[in-house]
Order: structure tokens, then sequence, then C-alpha cells
């Protein structure tokens, strides 16, 4: 072997790229300052993008910034998957061993996937977040390893990258967000033509402000002579450099190669074309030299020299010394490792690639598969199974193709490469029909396919059939967002099946059919599965069975929740145990669970769902991040958010500790739920904020941004309240709809058109909801929809131009309030405050109305609602008339504008400023027969008991201790912490508690303690 060459450029002189260095130099301290950085760089093919890199690598690492480089690698006209990722990483744990171990900590079975010298990777289930949950991990690996050290990750030659490297790459600018981190990368512009697979990533890159591009000229004749005299090492005649500028066109590396070619006295025998150039010093090699070099630039971006010795088939002596003619004519070069050997320029390694003749080129990938089957120690272990593939691929044989392409997709898919797990299962489907019969039937689903379960057969000794690849490839393209292809794959299966007698495939590929139809957005689904439905009836229970009826079951759950959904989970779960398929199983009694409790059986289902969780957990099954976003829904969706709060936090940092960043989003955006009814809104835009901006699929999104709707319509903001409900309803389309989201929308749209004085587009919303109809189940969703709508017309009852169609659509309305269901306190809560706005909409409220809805709030940890309605009460007293009604409205006024001033509820702290203002009376003040200057409790409207309470929460008591001390129930205990948390505006016990102290309420007092008998 030769020793490492230092560098890859000739010319000992960095010329120009002042501006562009200056910009590295910027971005690596701003990196330093905890800033991190992305910048990516363009230029043509030798217009010097390496050379720049090296110069800033060489800087930053005076700095002691640690650099790790990668490159795309190609083999043939195949990238690896993850190639430069691999290698950087590899680089940093060599740099960094220990801070890399301490990053990788615990997730290190995951990131072997990109890392294999961390473990073997695990063989945990795939699905649409398989990859998303890898580009998490190693993102958040990288801003760990940086957190305390100035790391450079440099990405050279996108241009070859892999479908899943320019995923993860834009997954990381689009993500990085702490450490001091500089990510760099570089591309050849002139490749990328209208249709090459980079051209959407730059697109993306361009929109994305955190990243910087920079676009490599070429040298100016200047730039060019000061290039030329560092090559020669003497100062060049100025003709010279004209002649030389004039047939480069300034790019560097072709005034590299013109400078040697004139100092080698070649320069006349030259031809015009640039082709011609480059190889011009190849064919002054001797003839040893000019096979090893047609044989390296076949052989991929390196070639281990094992490997090249084998394929050469040289003596040893012979093959060094052809070695060394190549790289001291600068034509390959030592690679970084040390182990092989490379071209010292892309462009010369392509221009002998071209060069060779058809059967040339399939006889040397012949003899590079030939040799890596004979000896798999040749090549890097991760790299072994991609690149026989590749080779064999490549020499046209189909029966050695075959397998071993099957083989690299099943390593594609282990490493979450789905992209490239799809390419590979394509070229499977190409070689199928050409590769003989016996090679065929000795090819297993047990060892190349995991999407479609085999039924009444053993995977170990049923043969490979083509549909199964294409199960395969449907199942692949979902995964790597590629759903166009997927779903013609589906399509062109499903047309084969018409022939054949396999109604469990079919279904199954009607069922992906469904997938990719919501996915893409061009529908619900529901005839796909409805169609799958039909083709397993009466048929035994098998997997494919349990899980047809599980999709059914969760669709109906989504869009169609009633009896008819409830029964279908039922059997969902019958069938899934009754095969043995447990991760079916689980989710569809996590399913059936969400549906008892929506019936009304709300405990049993509760419990169902809690089992569940626990289970998932237990078994290592994703299932519980399913469990951990359904199951605080359900509690929130029964008035019971103080409960959900904790399990949604732990589900975050659950599905975050995964990688799960879709059902992440979803917990976001059902904590900012639970969050705004607790009164916390500060936390519940926070938490809206972040599903926006974790998920990168519609759904989530969508319901992140009817969230911030939401709190822009309570804060006042209607505006913004109407930008956010018009992203919700772009993000979530038209093909889907679903009570969760447009009913919510809907909701929206009714107090943002009533805001604005829009009351017929308001009246529209209600309409097409009453005609759309509210599905068993969707009270949650349904209720404050009819609430909103009762207080626009209540709020609009004096207009003229409301009078028109009124009195039919309060009948309506009322009518859909009769109906809709009310098992629970919070429904029934509801149930009395739409019925009082109705009234209050005909001028027939009365104070005696409001103070029901008001005694039914009370109950509930709903701050923002009881404050409304006890501004209701205000209003409804104050109208009446009376001193003993003007103390009571003072007070609700004054408790209803603390809470709307704590949570800048901005309409309701000017509606009871204006009512106050119009009654003559001042909400801070308390009823005068209440007033004690000189008791600090008694000013603050306690009662006697009240204060009693209060002095208990702040010494730490629960409710059933209280009720025990007190000698009274824990219920009623729990009203009196609830009024006491609505007179001080807090949003709970703890706050409460510190109210207390701070204000030294009891500074004398020591609560007794609880007798032991």
């Amino acid at each position: 072997m030769l020793g490492p060459v230092e560098t890859r450029s000739v010319s000992p002189v960095f010329v120009g790229r002042t501006g562009e260095l200056g910009v590295l130099n910027d971005a690596l301290a701003r990196a330093a300052a905890g800033e991190p950085q992305a910048l990516v760089i363009g230029g043509e093919a030798g217009v010097g993008k390496t050379r720049l890199v090296e110069e800033f690598a060489t800087a930053a690492g005076r700095q002691d910034a640690v650099v790790a480089l990668g490159g795309c690698v190609e083999i043939g006209a195949d990238g690896l998957p993850f190639a430069p990722f691999s290698t950087a990483l590899r680089a940093l744990r060599q740099a960094l061993p220990d801070e890399l171990a301490a990053a990788a900590a615990g997730q290190e079975e995951e990131l072997a996937r990109l890392l294999p010298e961390l473990g073997e990777a695990t063989s945990s289930r795939h699905d649409e977040q398989g990859m998303a949950r890898l580009f998490e991990l190693t993102v958040r690996l990288l801003e760990r390893i940086a957190a305390e050290r100035t790391v450079v990750l440099a990405l050279e030659d996108l241009h070859w990258a892999d479908a899943s490297t320019r995923h993860l790459l834009a997954y990381l600018f689009r993500t990085l967000r702490a450490g001091r981190l500089v990510v760099l990368a570089t591309y050849r512009s002139d490749d990328i033509h209208r249709r090459h697979p980079l051209r959407p990533l730059l697109a993306e890159l361009d929109r994305l402000r955190t990243v910087r591009r920079l676009e490599l000229a070429r040298f100016t004749r200047d730039e060019v002579g000061r290039q030329i005299a560092g090559i020669l090492a003497t100062e060049p005649d100025p003709a010279q450099v004209d002649e030389i500028f004039e047939r480069s066109d300034g790019n560097a590396f072709f005034v590299e190669e013109l400078a040697v070619a004139a100092c080698d006295d070649c320069c006349t025998g030259l031809t015009d074309t640039l082709r011609d150039l480059l190889l011009v010093r190849v064919e002054k090699l001797p003839e040893p030299a000019q096979r090893v070099s047609r044989i390296v630039a076949e052989g991929g971006s390196t070639v281990e020299y094992r490997l090249l010795a084998a394929v050469a088939r040289l003596p040893e002596d012979d093959l060094i010394e052809a070695l060394r003619a190549a790289v001291n004519a600068n034509i390959l070069s030592a690679a970084p490792t040390g182990d092989g050997y490379r071209f010292r320029h892309s462009l010369v390694r392509e221009a002998v690639a071209d060069d060779l003749l058809p059967g040339e080129r399939s006889r040397l990938n012949r003899r590079y598969a030939e040799a890596l089957q004979a000896d798999p120690t040749l090549v890097p272990a991760d790299e072994r199974v991609m690149r026989l593939a590749s080779y064999w691929y490549h020499a046209h044989d189909a029966a050695k193709a075959l397998p071993a392409v099957l083989d690299a997709s099943v390593v594609a898919r282990r490493r979450y490469a789905y992209s490239e797990q799809l390419r590979l299962l394509e070229r499977a489907m190409e070689l199928w029909d050409t590769t003989p019969e016996d090679v065929r039937s000795a090819l297993r689903v047990r060892d190349h396919t995991a999407a479609y379960v085999p039924c009444g057969c053993d995977p170990a000794t049923t043969p490979l059939r083509y549909l199964d690849l294409m199960a395969e490839a449907a199942v692949a393209g979902r995964f790597c967002g590629e759903r166009e292809r997927a779903m013609k794959i589906a399509k062109r299966a499903l047309r084969l099946l018409e022939d054949e007698d396999d109604p469990l495939r079919a279904a199954w590929f009607w069922v992906q059919r469904s997938r990719l139809v919501q996915a893409q957005a061009r529908g619900d689904g529901w005839q796909e599965l409805a169609t799958a439905q039909e083709l397993v009836r009466g048929l035994p229970p098998s997997e494919v069975h349990a899980e047809v009826l599980a999709y059914v079951a969760n669709w109906s759950m989504l869009h169609e929740p009633g009896p008819d959904a409830l029964a279908a989970a039922e059997r969902a779960v019958r069938y899934a145990r009754m095969v043995g398929a447990r991760e079916t199983e689980l989710h569809a009694r996590l399913t059936l669970g969400g549906l008892m409790v929506d019936a009304g059986d709300t405990e049993a289902g509760l419990a169902e769902m809690r089992h569940v969780l626990e289970q998932a957990l237990q078994e290592g099954e994703h299932v519980a991040a399913r469990a951990y976003v359904n199951l605080p829904s359900e509690l929130h969706s029964v008035g019971r958010a103080e409960e959900a709060v904790p399990i949604l936090r732990d589900g975050i940092a659950f599905t975050r500790r995964f990688g799960l960043l879709e059902d992440e989003a979803w917990a976001w955006g059902n904590l900012s739920d639970s969050l705004f009814v607790l009164g916390h809104w500060g936390e519940a835009s926070d938490a809206a904020t972040k599903a926006l901006t974790v998920g990168h699929s519609a759904k989530p999104e969508s319901a992140g941004a009817l969230r911030l709707a939401h709190l822009a319509l309570g804060r006042g903001d209607v505006a913004e309240a109407g930008r956010q409900l018009a992203t919700a309803r772009a993000h979530h389309g038209i093909h889907d709809p679903m009570p969760q989201q447009w009913l919510p929308a809907a909701r929206i749209a009714i107090g943002v058109a009533a805001a604005e004085g829009r009351l017929l587009d308001a009246r529209a919303e209600l309409l097409h909801a009453l005609e759309s109809g509210f599905p068993p189940g969707t009270q949650r969703y349904a209720w404050p929809l009819l609430l909103a709508a009762a207080i626009a017309e209540a709020d609009a009852r004096t207009l003229p131009a409301a009078a028109e169609g009124r009195a039919d659509l309060l009948d309506r309305l009322s009518e859909a309030v009769r109906k809709l269901t009310t098992g629970v306190p919070v429904w029934r809560a509801y149930e009395k405050w739409t019925r009082a706005e109705l009234l209050r909409a005909t001028g027939e409220d009365i104070a005696e109305t409001w103070s029901e809805v008001v005694t039914a709030f009370e109950c509930l940890q709903r701050p923002y609602d009881l404050a409304r309605v006890r501004f209701r009460l205000a209003q409804a007293l104050l109208s009446e008339g009376g001193d003993h009604e003007r103390d009571r409205a003072a007070e609700l006024l004054r408790l209803a504008g603390a809470v709307a001033d704590h949570l800048g509820a901005r309409p309701l702290t000017e509606a009871v400023a204006l009512l106050a203002q119009r009654a003559r009376l001042t909400p801070a003040r308390t009823p005068r027969q209440e007033l004690g200057a000189a008791d600090p409790v008694a000013a603050l409207g306690l009662t006697s008991r009240e204060r009693d309470v209060l002095r208990l929460v702040s010494a730490g008591r629960s409710n059933r201790q209280i009720a025990e001390e007190l000698f009274i129930s824990p219920k009623t205990a729990s009203v009196h912490v609830s009024n006491i948390l609505g007179k001080l505006g807090v949003s709970g016990r703890g706050e409460a508690a510190a109210l207390a102290h701070r204000q030294g309420l009891f500074p004398a007092e020591t609560p007794t303690s609880r007798s032991a008998g």
C-alpha cells in the first residue's frame, strides 16, 4: 500500500474565495457562541468546492473545532443510504469517543442504523414514523455532541446523495435549534437538471431563513494567473495565462489540468473537448496503470486495496507499480482512510468510466461481484450487501442479481432507508421475469419480506411471489413518502389479483389503498376499506382479517362513531385474540375503549384504555404512543382535563424518547386543549405551537392551528383567529372530513364571523353543521359549537338585520340541544349554559336561570367558562335591580374580571368593565356587608367556611383530608375549593396556597392535625 496523500489538490496555493471563506468563518464564530449554522455551497464541477471546504476545515481545526467530513458515495450509479452521515459520525466517534457515547446513551440500537459500530440495530416495527424517529434521534445526538465543543459537519457531493440522505439533511436543516454546530453541504450545480432529485431539496432550503446558500463563481484572469504561479512555482508568461484562462473559462480544476499539461510539454496535442482534456494524462500512463484506473473508475467513489487486487488479478508488485504511476500523475490518490484508492477528482473518474465499452463495464462489475462474494471481508461490513447487489445488477446477471438485490432491500429496510428499499424492490420486480425459475423458487418469504402477513402458510418454507415484492414495495413507498409510486404498485397488484382466488391478499392491498388515499388527501378511504371488509366477510379468522376490522373500527371512530363502530371494534379485538395478533389487538382495544367512553360507558372505557397503555409499555409496543394521545383525549372529553395533563406530559416524554414525531404533535395539541380549559393559556399557546412545529403531516398541524385560533379568539385577536382557522382548513383539506376537525373549525368560524359582525356567515356555518348532523360520541365538539351559535344569536338580538329567520334558527338550535347527549357533568353544564343563551336570545333569561348555570360550572375546573357565566349572571342581576342584587353583581364582576385579566381574555375584560361602568359599580370592591378592613381573608370575599378550607389548602391538604377535618363530604370540599379558586382569580390549588402564604393570610395559625382515632 502507498502512504496516504495529504490533499486532493495539486495547487499548493489557495487562491481567491476571500468572501466565501469569510462567510464560513463568520458561521464558525456564531456556532462557537451557541448559534447553530447551516450552509449549502454550490458550484460547477471543478470550480473548487472541495478545496474551499479543506481550507475552512483546516482553519476550524486551528480554532479547536472538531471537523467531521462525509461524502456521498457512488457505486456505479447507486448511492449508499446515509453514507455521508455514517462517515461523519464515524469520524466524530474517533475524535470524541466519550462525548458520542454519552450523547447516544440509551439509543445505541436505533442509531446503529447509521453507525453500526454502536451495536446491532433493533428489529423494531416499521411504520411511517420509523425514518422520522431515526432523524430526530440523529439531530438530538449532534446537538448533544456539540453542546460543549464546536463541531463542523461537512457533507460533500449532494448531487450523488441517496433519497434517505436528502431527507435526513432536510430534517436536520429544518429542526436544528441548539448546539455549537456548523452543518455544511456541497453539491455540483451543473448536474442539477430540471428533474434531478436534489432540486426539490434545494428549493426547500431556499425557503428556510436559517440556511445560507453560497454559489462559487469561476476564477477571474488574475486569480487564474495566481493559481498557475502556485502550480508552476514561478511567474507564468502572460500569454500562457491568457490561453489557459480562455480554454478553462476560469474553472479551477481545468486550470490545473492545462497548467500541468503545459508543464509536461503536451499542450499542443490537446483536443478542444474537455473530456479529452481529462483523459490526456490517463492515456499517458503505462498500460497497467491505465487498466487499474479503469477498474477503479467502475468500482465506485473509493475502492479498497484488497478488493482492487482481487479484481485486477495482477501480481502485487505490478499492481503497486501501476498504482504508483497513477498516483504520481495525480490521477489517483489514497483514500482518507488509508486503505483504498479514489480518483483525485470525480470529473476524471467519470471521464474514464464513460470511456469504458459496454461489455467491459459489465465484465468489471462481474469481477467485483465475484471477488466480494468469494471474500466478504474485502469491504466494510455495513457496505457489503449494498455493493454486492449493485455489482451483480450492473453485471447484467439476473440469476445472481435478484437474490442480492432482495438482500440489499432488507438491509435498507432495517436502516429505515425506505426510499432505497423501494428502489431496490422496483429493481427486483424488473429482474423477476428474466430470473430462472429455480432461482426464484429457492427464495423464501421469511427472508425478504415483512409487510404482508402470510396467512395459512409457513414463511420459512413458502416460496416468494411477485405479489410479495409488490406488497413490500407499496409499504416502502408509503413509509418514504413516495405515495404516488406506492399507489401505482397497489393498483397493479389488485389488477393481478383479479385473476387469482386470494381474497385475503386482495383485502390487504385494499387497506393499503385506503391509507394512501387518505395520506394523499384524495378522499376519506372508506370505499377502499369497505371493499376490504367485504372480501374478508365469512372467512376464517386471520391476521389480515383482524387488521381489516381494526382499521374499519378506527376509521369509524374518527368519521362515524356510534354502535356500528363499537361492534366493529369488538369484532377486531376478538379476531386479533384468536389469531394471536397482539399489536392489532392492542390497537383495537384502544379504539374500543374510546368508543365506550363516547357511548357513555365512561369508567369501563377509560379503564380499558389505561390497561392498553400499561400493557403496551410493558411489552415494548409503540401502541403506547397512540394510547398516550387517545386516553388523555377521552379524559378531556368527559371534563377531566386535570387528569389528562400529567398523562400527556408523560406521553410527550415517551414520544420524544423514541422520535415518534407525529404522536408527539398530537400529544402537544391535546395538552393545549387541556391547559386552555384549566386556565393556563400561556402554556396552552406554547403547546399548540409545538404541535405545529413538531409534526410534519397535515392533520396534527391542522389541529395545532385550530388551537391557536381558539386562543386568539379568547384573547380578542379576531384577525389572528381567522388566519389560523384558514391555515387549519387548508392543512386538512376537504376530502377527508372528520368530526374532530370540522366541528371545532365550524365553532371557531362562528365565533370569528360573529366577532366581525357577519351574522349571516355565522348562521351559514351553523346550518351546515346541523344538516351534517352530530354522530353519537361527538358531543365534546358539538356542545361548544351550539353554544357559540347561541351566544352569537343572543348578542345580535337587538339588531334589526338579525330578525329575519331568527325564530326558525332558534327552533332548530333548540331541537339540536334537546337531542344532544349530556352524559357527564361538563356537558350537562354546557346544556344549561346553551339553554340560558337561547333564552337570552329571546330576552327571557332571568337571574335564576344563570344562577343554575354558575352552580353547574363551580364544580368544574374551567375558570374561563366560570368567569363567562358569572358575567352573564351579573348582567341578569343588574337587570332585575335591588341593592342585594347589585352587591352580588359587583362580586361576580370582580371574580370574572380577575380571571379575565389573569388569562388575557380581552373581550371579557372589556365586557366586565363596560357593564360595571353602565351600572355605576366598581367591580374591584366586595359587597359592603362582607367588608372587613382588618381581615385580609374577608377582603377577598371568602365566606367563613371558605376561609377554613383555604387555610387547609395552603397547608397542603387534599379534598378528602379537608372533608374529614371539617366534617363535610369530599364533594362539598371540592365545591368550596372551586369557589375559592374563582374568587382568588387563580387556576390551581398551588397558586391559591402561594397567594395565601405571600399575603400572610394565616400568619399565626397552625392547621390542626387530624385525629388518629
